[in-house]
């Protein structure tokens, strides 16, 4: 019997483990998991903070023990701190009993997901400063809120991470300022859109302070924050939470001589093995496929985690299975505002080498008679002469975001924008035009791209 360790009891970890244990052969399961939740969602803490979920145990859709009963051992509180891919072992601490031990493999699965970004600023230590990447992290954020009653929160960063948070702090009454060295929120769309997006954060109140970089925080006389110095002032806070996004958790793979790629994650192939000899990686601290440009892409999802977890857990447990890839696809929201996104923008379309052709149309979400309708803008981005769609980006009223999956279909299997156009979509007045947004802009995209 095959032994498998697994490092990482989240959304890739935790997917291969439940995978492998139903595999074609048996396998001996161990997961090492430095914290004490297993399979949790990671994606749901923002809510948590803003108080749509009012228990945090709500976010773990697997505990250990449901694990366990399984036939999964699951070892939380354990940290690997090492890989001999020789040897074939790990070297794993065990923080309650403060000792160290090895284990042997004959499969390992690096899972080891992504850490967020914290840049050495000036007293970025500082009490009242947090990042949001675990439950703890989330539980730390709602107990300061309800204990210190903060007035006045800085978030530093607008991509995703930070503009969830951004609307959960607005939900739990405080005044929001957010610094961002970029001229827009969220770089995944381009810059027209993102415009978009600061409309509506300054429409909830929210003051931006866009193009400007954060140098430090000053502290008051008991170590807790009191502002964010920035290269365009300083900024009034009690309260910090770092959004600047997250980066592959790659140290123990490096160390151990595991290549990586050009994304600095975890390089691996069609079938998430690494160039290792039984060693396989998945979720965050890996590498994708990406279908449109054809290149190494590096996108940190728990959709593409769970998914890449499945094909490992198959491929260790006797089951062929492949990973097709990536494009990309994503939707959030920042109070009523929702934002959809799937391809290429743009930029990242001319880097991998298209001659670009874009359309953006404002629509409304329903019939114009129909109480309630709420403004969309829709964005195409398509390969001149071809016609292929590359990617599209959505930003709207309620019912918008969701849109972007049926575009995330045709970018996926290289439509083009005049077969879009011709697709039979549903129309009833209280959900959609005759013509749907995404409808107009795919006909005006083709005759653009002719």
């Amino acid at each position: 019997m095959s032994r498998v360790v697994i490092i990482g009891g989240d959304a890739a970890g935790m997917s291969a483990a439940a995978v492998a244990s139903r595999g074609a052969r048996p396998v001996e399961l161990v997961v090492f998991e430095r914290g004490e939740y297993t399979s949790f969602a990671a994606c749901g803490l923002p809510y948590f903070v803003g108080g749509q979920v009012t228990d945090a145990q709500a976010l773990v859709a697997r505990s250990p023990e449901k694990h366990r009963a399984n036939g999964i051992d699951v070892r939380t509180g354990h940290e690997v701190m090492a890989i001999d891919t020789a040897a074939r072992r790990v070297t794993v601490r065990s923080h309650a009993a403060a000792r160290e031990f090895t284990e042997p493999f004959d499969h390992l699965v690096i899972a080891t997901g992504a850490a967020p970004i914290r840049p050495p600023f000036p007293n970025v230590e500082a009490k009242g400063i947090h990042v949001i990447h675990t439950i703890p992290n989330a539980v730390a954020i709602d107990a300061m809120i309800r204990d210190r009653r903060p007035r006045r929160a800085v978030v530093v960063g607008a991509g995703y991470i930070g503009i969830e948070v951004v609307e959960a702090l607005v939900q739990r009454g405080l005044e929001v300022t957010v610094v961002e060295k970029l001229a827009t929120p969220m770089a995944t769309l381009d810059p027209d859109m993102g415009e978009r997006v600061a409309a509506a954060m300054r429409a909830m109140g929210v003051e931006l302070k866009l193009g400007i970089g954060v140098e430090g925080f000053e502290v008051d006389g008991d170590g807790w924050v009191r502002g964010v110095v920035t290269s365009g002032g300083d900024v009034p806070a009690e309260l910090v939470v770092l959004g600047l996004g997250v980066r592959p958790n790659v140290a123990l793979a490096r160390d151990a001589g595991i290549a990586l790629g050009p994304t600095g994650a975890i390089a691996t192939d069609a079938r998430m093995a690494t160039a290792v000899d039984g060693v396989w990686a998945a979720g965050d601290c890996a590498e994708s496929f990406h279908r449109v440009s054809e290149r190494p892409t590096w996108i940190a999802l728990g959709t593409h985690a769970n998914k890449q977890g499945r094909v490992v857990g198959s491929n260790v447990s006797g089951t062929h299975a492949r990973f097709p890839g990536v494009i990309g696809t994503a939707v959030t929201r920042v109070g009523t505002t929702e934002i959809g996104l799937t391809g290429l923008n743009e930029r990242a379309a001319r880097a991998a080498g298209f001659d670009v052709v874009a359309e953006s149309i404002e629509a409304l979400t329903r019939a114009h008679y129909y109480p309630d309708a709420a403004k969309i803008a829709v964005k195409l981005v398509a390969e001149r002469g071809s016609g292929r769609l590359l990617g599209a980006q959505i930003v709207g009223g309620p019912e918008s975001a969701k849109r972007i999956d049926a575009l995330a279909v045709a970018v996926w299997n290289a439509m083009t924008a005049d077969a879009f156009a011709q697709l039979d979509l549903g129309y009833a007045p209280p959900l959609s035009p005759v013509w749907d947004p995404t409808l107009i802009a795919a006909r005006l995209a083709a005759s653009k791209a002719r």
